[in-house]
């Protein structure tokens, strides 16, 4: 009640009645009194109660790793740290930029994260130390921690900025998982406009802060460099995408052996929505939204595949998250067809022009084209490069030759061994991953799950695992196929260049094991 007495000394100097005042008092104390109750029997549901998640976390016998968690970050914590790296104007300007999609209105995203009833939710994604203590109630072992500021930041073209950003964030990062490091590990952000700015990055969130994990830009968003010299005032409204292996603007393979050397697999988080125009819609952000990282994976890991990297760096893991594997499950099994069909061999002996029997093809003209559809018109060989014409330049014909391919085996060593697919728990294509008899060589996937918990798709983030396990309990996945999916892929895709990546965690000897 003394929470009212400056109401009632104020009705007394305006001569209302106490007593009613004092009774509206007492039911409004009543009232926060019950509001307080709820709050606490929520509270304590979600933090000690006996969840649907812990309790499918005890009857199964492995861990679950969660390969992508959300830090929502505080957005003065994140500028103090810009003020002490960069100084103060830098820190302003971060606190009042705007994202370019180029010369599309895109409608961006709002209202991302939980509030309500799941206000909890939405602050322990903002507290490493509070996501620890909830982990089991969500029936979770360990979890690696993804940047949400770092989705924009990668993308910033100004040099200064989008470097101090990362350091701030990374430094940040360092001191917040300090305490929690058994049960979280946080992914430092990667700036990737230019080799340079990659590695001195990666050596000193990995070589001086001991961050053990990484998130790299996938693509560098700037203006068509030709096009912006001409008219440098547009420069801001223009906007293309050059990816960071194959036909990039720079050599990154000394990115991938720093990568290696430092035993730090490439996550990527990268998502496909703005200034391209498919995902541009200015009145609806789900348009935008629907698959969009599903179609930077794929991006990124065409480039690596074609452009060869991962038969260069065969000891480099590289991940696509947030995009599940549906799209991974379409691209193996079609570069399957394309290399039957477009191998260097195949071509000259089925599609090489210089071949034609021209002779049949006069014959057949004859007899078929009516008169109309000349002999001579059929042999006329047509002057562009499309379907069968002559190529007018000099080109590299053999467009597998950085993979080395000899056999179609050798598909299942470069796409299936280093790369791995981060999927949802309500994702029901998720099962596509692990079935063998749709995946050419009766391959498996590697998805591995990632909760996603801090953003606006996981309200609650005790439902996650309850949700992954619903496709055991559909037939659709088995229990081996659901402990690759929630430990051992996971796992595997940090240790491979790591073996120490869970020492001094919960999971130390479990992830021992695998190895073992």
């Amino acid at each position: 009640m003394v929470l009212f007495y400056p109401i009632r000394r104020s009705a007394k100097r305006l001569g209302i009645d106490c007593r009613w005042i004092g009774l509206l008092a007492q039911i409004a104390q009543l009232i926060q009194t019950k509001d307080l109750i709820m709050r606490e029997y929520i509270m304590d549901a979600k933090i000690n109660g006996m969840t649907e998640a812990a309790e499918i976390r005890r009857k199964i016998n492995h861990p679950i790793i969660d390969g992508d968690g959300h830090l929502v970050e505080v957005p003065g914590t994140l500028i103090d740290y810009i003020k002490q790296v960069g100084g103060a104007e830098i820190a302003e300007v971060y606190r009042n930029r705007t994202r370019r999609f180029g010369i599309n209105q895109v409608r961006g995203v709002f209202w991302g994260m939980p509030s309500g009833t799941h206000t909890l939710d939405r602050v322990t994604a903002m507290l490493p130390a509070l996501y620890a203590e909830r982990l089991d109630d969500a029936g979770i072992d360990f979890g690696i921690m993804y940047s949400t500021a770092v989705l924009g930041l990668m993308h910033v073209r100004e040099d200064e900025l989008r470097q101090v950003g990362h350091r701030a964030l990374n430094t940040m990062l360092a001191d917040i998982f300090s305490g929690v490091s058994d049960r979280l590990a946080p992914s430092a952000g990667i700036p990737m406009f230019s080799p340079e700015e990659a590695i001195a990055e990666l050596d000193y969130a990995i070589g001086e802060l001991g961050l053990k994990a990484a998130t790299f830009g996938t693509e560098v968003r700037i203006a068509p460099p030709e096009l912006a010299a001409k008219a440098p005032e547009l420069a801001g409204d223009m906007e293309k995408i050059f990816p960071v292996a194959l036909d990039a603007l720079y050599d990154y393979d000394p990115v991938w052996a720093k990568c290696q050397e430092l035993g730090v697999a490439v996550a990527s988080h990268t998502g496909d929505r703005g200034g391209m125009g498919r995902r541009s819609s200015p009145s609806n952000y789900v348009f935008n939204h629907l698959g969009c990282f599903a179609e930077s994976g794929d991006y990124f890991a065409r480039c690596l595949f074609m452009g060869g990297v991962t038969r260069r760096f065969p000891g480099l893991n590289f991940s696509f998250l947030e995009g599940g594997v549906g799209w991974a499950a379409q691209l193996y099994n079609d570069i399957f067809e394309h290399w039957e069909k477009r191998n260097i061999d195949a071509m000259h002996e089925h599609l090489d022009p210089s071949k034609l029997d021209l002779d049949l093809m006069a014959e057949m003209a004859r007899q078929y084209g009516g008169n109309i559809i000349t002999p001579e018109a059929v042999c006329a060989q047509p002057k562009r490069p499309g379907m069968g014409g002559i190529l007018e330049a000099e080109i590299e014909l053999d467009e597998f030759k950085a993979l080395e391919i000899t056999s179609s085996d050798d598909i299942v060593d470069l796409f299936v061994e280093p790369f791995y697919f981060g999927c949802e728990a309500d994702d029901r294509m998720n099962a596509v991953a692990f079935d063998t008899r749709l995946n050419h060589k009766g391959a498996k996937l590697k998805a591995m799950f990632g909760s996603d918990i801090g953003h606006w798709d996981v309200m609650d983030m005790n439902t996650c695992v309850p949700e992954a396990y619903e496709l055991v309990e559909a037939g659709l996945m088995s229990d081996d196929d659901f402990r690759a999916f929630m430990f051992t892929n996971p796992a595997t895709f940090f240790t491979k260049g790591n073996p120490d990546f869970f020492k001094g965690t919960r999971i130390e000897d479990e992830v021992a094991k695998l190895a073992g």
